[in-house]
């Protein structure tokens, strides 16, 4: 018998043994061994850096022989390697070997041969796991069964499958409303367990369905729904293929979209123009040698990636954006091909109010909120106005701020300009993180669904789903602080850690009747819980998912609307894993008894998920033959047909007011983001190579003036404070200051670890998302000079560096 095929009949595993026979410790990375460092990174991005990461990796996880047969055949059929990690497209031309630093890093991180058994918890306590790093906590290996956690001895035991599902549905058929439980997903969780998922809460009877799109690129799609009547972007990687001129915007490619590396080395070979705009100068803004390209490989010969770098300050881009445009129809007055004179009148409205707006904004202005040079501006300008076709690519460097939704729409303005959509090389494109979370967004996870969604859904799969709008990230984590929201699932990720005001968070969590997570590594989510808890361990993208109709693929849609297929290889991890439509059919099935969803009959074979998805889902129609096509299928776009689903039937102008990004005295705005060695917030290590650090996580990023302004040196601790929305502030203290080339008055660090200065009431009012990009921090000298200053607080979060604390005011 298969194990994943019936949960009921899974035999149950054996008791734990009294005492394990060899306790496991914390394994490396809980305290850095050497002394941190930091030097200019000069290197091309990828290339031979890449490579020796990756064998380091493959070593240390014990995969070298699998993790290579990874590389040339992982979840696709006929060979090549999709990527669980990040939502860049696959190559069109069919060459499977276009892969990455950060994916193999990702697949291998997951094929590891460690595992975190009965054994394991049996061992540590909840407590002692809390104060092991976040590095730590996952390196212990993949899950292997069903744990619950047990208060008296406050450790995770064994349960059964059955039990824990009867755990979970009991629990819910007892709430008093449906809308006491919350359901969030991360982009990790394939298009057919999300709609199952979606299909479970809407059931049951309540929209409240955060995701990690509230925390991301929820602006995108609300901008680009105003401006164009889509949340996605227009442009696939033909566009990417065939434009003139690229702009990245709040992108660092070299980690979050590494595959994009070969896209610009392309681009620059064929003559296209790519400007970079960011207030760091990441390395994917220089020059890349891309790993499957032996030839330059093995001449060590790198690509230029750029041909422009403009580094405004953090919050500055829509001032930028609107000075590229003011340059454009300044031009227009002598040069009519300035501006698509027909396209704007056929396709666009407001556009005269927005050129007013536009004139009535000085170049003064523009350059003081933007803090770039009129001069530069018009450099990027004269690319714009060259170029015959341009694609504009952003990613959470716009999002993520108060004014992330006019900003976009911004952009958009620009492109209207020209003319620069409904056109092959031309158009809007965000770049998205994780390798399906627009699948998730497009398959149902959405607090606020459309109507005729959900009229569909009633009718193809005869339940009477909610109407009103659910909580999403912030508001779900209100709620549960408030005791609103009494049960919390998390279906993939690491909430406790992504979510903002971290302190804030945990304390909600704990104040959960019950917190459940579906995951295939231990994180620090598990930890934070509610009064009851249960881990549950699902299968990963890179194994063989065995149900009664054989060997199952699931879909999943990148950052460009291409849905494809995708197939585990590797023999499960452990006999006890299910996958997650069985985990969700399972829950469903216990909490909700008179249900008349066929639960197992689409867990058999997920096919007949796909055949209803097609009938629910607009874009889905034929999707079980279209899908297994070689390359899958593009959802339709009706804005690249020229066809906008706005109010007016045109492309709509924004005419918003620039914001003021300029910071008061003695203040700094302060980005978070990822370091290269991680995944969201998956750890590999303390390094960030292309940044030029070692052995160091705890940070602060500071422009050389800002330093010498607060008598901070090189490696000197600061107390980091930041003022919230209600008046409330937090602290992190003992942070090391490190000089980097950012702008005056900007600073930059690593999420997780600054999210806790990210308070509950920092949330854009356009968008809802967290301002993890746009906090005003105020950065001193720690009083004692040493990273032992302050107050140690009894909640310090995931610090990697003895004396890094977090205090709350």
């Amino acid at each position: 018998m298969n194990p994943s095929e019936d949960a009921d009949k899974l035999p149950e595993p054996p008791e734990p043994p009294a005492q394990p026979e060899q306790p496991l410790e914390p394994s490396v990375g809980a305290t850095p061994e050497a002394p941190p460092s930091s030097h200019p990174y000069h290197h091309p991005s990828a290339g031979w850096g890449a490579a020796k990461s990756v064998t380091h990796v493959l070593l240390e996880q014990g995969e070298l022989r699998e993790g290579t047969r990874a590389i040339l055949k992982m979840n696709h059929e006929n060979g090549g390697f999709d990527c669980p990690g990040c939502a860049w497209p696959d190559s069109l031309k069919g060459i499977h070997l276009d892969i990455c630093e950060n994916g193999i890093k990702h697949v291998t991180w997951e094929m590891t041969r460690k595992r975190a058994g009965r054994e394991f918890f049996a061992a540590h306590t909840v407590s002692e796991l809390e104060q092991w790093t976040d590095f730590a906590l996952e390196d212990q290996g993949r899950l292997t069964e069903p744990m619950v956690y047990d208060p008296e001895t406050d450790h995770y035991v064994p349960i059964g499958w059955k039990d824990a599902f009867e755990l979970i549905g009991s629990t819910l058929r007892t709430l008093d409303d449906p809308n006491q439980a919350a359901f969030y997903t991360s982009g990790r969780l394939g298009n057919e367990a999300t709609f199952l998922y979606q299909l479970l809460a809407r059931e049951l009877g309540t929209n409240n369905l955060p995701d990690c799109s509230n925390m991301c690129h929820e602006a995108s799609g609300r901008a680009l729904t105003a401006a164009l009547g889509t949340g996605k972007g227009t442009c696939d990687l033909k566009d990417w293929e065939s434009t003139d001129a690229l702009f990245i915007l709040g992108v660092n490619a070299a980690s979050n979209a590494p595959r994009m590396l070969t896209s610009l080395a392309e681009a620059y070979r064929r003559g296209a123009q790519i400007v970079h705009i960011n207030p760091l100068v990441e390395a994917a803004a220089t020059r890349t040698i891309v790993p499957h390209e032996f030839v330059q490989m093995a001449l060590n010969k790198a690509t230029k990636t750029s041909t422009l770098n403009i580094q405004p300050r953090i919050g500055g881009d829509m001032a930028l954006i609107r000075g590229m445009a003011k340059a454009v129809l300044e031009w227009s007055e002598a040069d009519p091909k300035a501006l698509d004179e027909e396209f704007v009148a056929r396709h666009t409205q407001g556009f005269e109010e927005y050129r007013a707006l536009v004139q009535d904004t000085s170049w003064d202005e523009i350059e003081r909120q933007s803090a770039v040079s009129r001069q530069d501006i018009r450099k990027a300008a004269q690319v714009y106005r060259t170029a015959d076709r341009s694609v504009i690519s952003w990613c959470l460097g716009i999002t993520q701020h108060e004014h992330g939704v006019d900003t976009i729409r911004e952009i958009v303005n620009l492109l209207l300009l020209r003319g620069n959509i409904g056109r092959e090389g031309a158009g809007p494109s965000p770049v998205r993180g994780h390798s399906n979370v627009q699948g998730n967004r497009t398959c149902g996870i959405d607090h606020r669904p459309k109507p005729e969604f959900l009229d569909r859904l009633a009718e193809v799969c005869q339940i009477d789903p909610p109407r009103e709008f659910g909580k999403d990230t912030v508001t779900t984590i209100e709620a549960m602080h408030r005791g609103e929201v009494k049960v919390f699932c998390g279906m993939g990720g690491n909430f406790a850690l992504a979510a903002p005001d971290t302190r804030y968070t945990y304390d909600a969590l704990r104040e959960c009747e019950l917190t459940f997570h579906v995951s295939t590594k231990l994180n620090r989510s598990h930890l934070v819980h509610g009064r009851k808890a249960l881990i549950l361990p699902c299968l990963g993208r890179t194994e063989k998912d065995h149900q009664r109709g054989g060997v199952q693929h699931l879909s999943v849609e990148d950052s460009m609307s291409m849905v494809h297929l995708s197939v585990g290889m590797k023999k499960p991890a452990s006999p006890y894993l299910l996958s997650e439509p069985a985990i969700i059919a399972g829950i469903a099935k216990a909490a909700l008894p008179k249900t008349k969803t066929p639960w197992d009959w689409y867990v058999e074979d997920y096919d007949r998920i796909r055949d209803t998805m097609a009938k629910v889902l607009d874009g889905f129609e034929d999707f079980n033959r279209r899908v297994r096509l070689p390359l899958g299928f593009r959802i339709k776009q009706p804005a690249r047909e020229l066809v906008f689903l706005t109010p007016s039937g045109k492309a709509e102008f924004s005419a918003a007011p620039l914001p003021d990004a300029v910071p008061a005295p003695g203040t700094l705005l302060l980005g978070t983001m990822r370091s290269h060695d991680q995944w969201n917030t998956t750890i590999y290590s303390d390094d960030d190579r292309y940044r030029g650090i070692k052995n160091l996580r705890t940070l602060v990023f500071m422009n050389k003036e800002d330093m010498r302004e607060r008598g901070v040196a090189q490696f000197e601790p600061v107390d980091i404070t930041a003022t919230s929305k209600d008046g409330s502030k937090r602290t992190l203290r003992g942070f090391l200051a490190v000089e980097y080339a950012i702008p005056r008055g900007c600073a930059a660090g690593y999420m997780p670890e600054m999210n806790v200065l990210v308070g509950i009431k920092d949330y854009s009012t356009q968008s809802d998302q967290p301002l993890m990009k746009n906090l005003k921090v105020r950065i001193e000298r720690s009083p004692r000079g040493d990273a032992a200053a302050s107050g140690a607080s009894s909640n310090t979060v995931t610090t990697r560096t003895p004396g890094a604390t977090v205090a709350a005011q």
